[in-house]
């Protein structure tokens, strides 16, 4: 559901597919964070250099797919330590926007299944939560959920990883989902899995994935992270994929990415997400660069 590392998370998912007998192809959003690429906000398919455009809105990326100034997206770290291409999702065009393009991705690509992955649960936020950091574009595609026609599911890895919720307040999100008849289940990362998942942390910029990767270890206690202004609760439950049905969260448990069923762009989700009071990624990267 995010940018960056959280390719990371949709690779533990796409493993617990492959156990099943599927295949997967695994993706994110064109937002990296300020350090990799410092301009404000997603970037569109139009500003990707080496990426194979499948609509207006998902294109496939290499090993050298790259943004302005020839950053590579972690999908291009990925696709590299994969060896296979991965997807790249512009959000600029809302929830609608988004699942009709991620429709046509899925009839072009022979997926049937979309899987919904944020690292460290902050999707479930309701807004108010004082760690919050990042609410825009995990909001934004979880709401595109009620708009998808391929069937969706979601799932959240590595509760707290990234330091913006308390792991109480992801366990309280959690009960929330499950309260609502939403949480379908609970995977552990595999042991056999971690070493592939070191070899994506050393290629992909992530400390939330990192940190996850680190509780499936056994690591516990706090560990700082993002230069010491966020600290991480490790513990077993980092180590768990929390697999929820996004429609029913969407009527139980999810208000900001409720709010956004209607959003006719990432603007206009900014927007309302501002009006309720709630300071996005967006404006924080916008105050930044100016």
């Amino acid at each position: 559901m995010g940018g960056g590392g959280d390719v990371v998370g949709a690779l533990v998912v796409a493993d617990l597919a492959e156990r099943f007998g599927a295949s997967a192809v695994v993706g994110g959003l064109t937002w990296e964070r300020r350090v990799v690429d410092p301009l404000p906000g997603p970037r569109r398919l139009d500003e990707i250099t080496g990426a194979e455009p499948l609509n207006d809105a998902v294109a496939l990326a290499s090993p050298e797919t790259s943004g302005p100034g020839g950053f590579r997206f972690a999908e291009s770290h990925l696709a590299g330590v994969l060896g296979e291409r991965t997807v790249l999702v512009d959000p600029h065009p809302g929830p609608a926007g988004v699942a009709a393009a991620l429709d046509d991705a899925c009839v072009q690509l022979g997926c049937d299944l979309v899987a919904l992955v944020d690292v460290g649960g902050d999707v479930l936020a309701h807004g108010h939560e004082p760690g919050l950091g990042s609410p825009l574009a995990d909001s934004l595609l979880l709401a595109a959920a009620a708009h998808l026609r391929t069937p969706t599911t979601g799932a959240v890895w590595g509760a707290a990883c990234d330091g913006e919720l308390t792991l109480e307040e992801v366990l309280e999100r959690l009960a929330e989902l499950a309260a609502g008849g939403a949480l379908t289940g609970v995977w552990g990362t595999p042991p056999d899995l971690l070493d592939r998942l070191d070899a994506a942390v050393a290629a992909v910029p992530t400390e939330a994935s990192a940190q996850a990767v680190a509780c499936a270890r056994g690591a516990t206690g706090p560990a700082p992270i993002r230069d010491g202004r966020r600290t991480v609760p490790r513990s077993p439950v980092g180590a768990l994929t929390f697999i929820f049905d996004p429609q029913r969260a969407l009527e139980v448990a999810v208000p900001m990415a409720a709010a956004l069923l209607d959003a006719a762009s990432l603007e206009d989700a900014e927007s309302i997400l501002a009006a309720r009071g709630i300071r996005t990624e967006l404006a924080y990267e916008r105050r930044a660069a100016s």
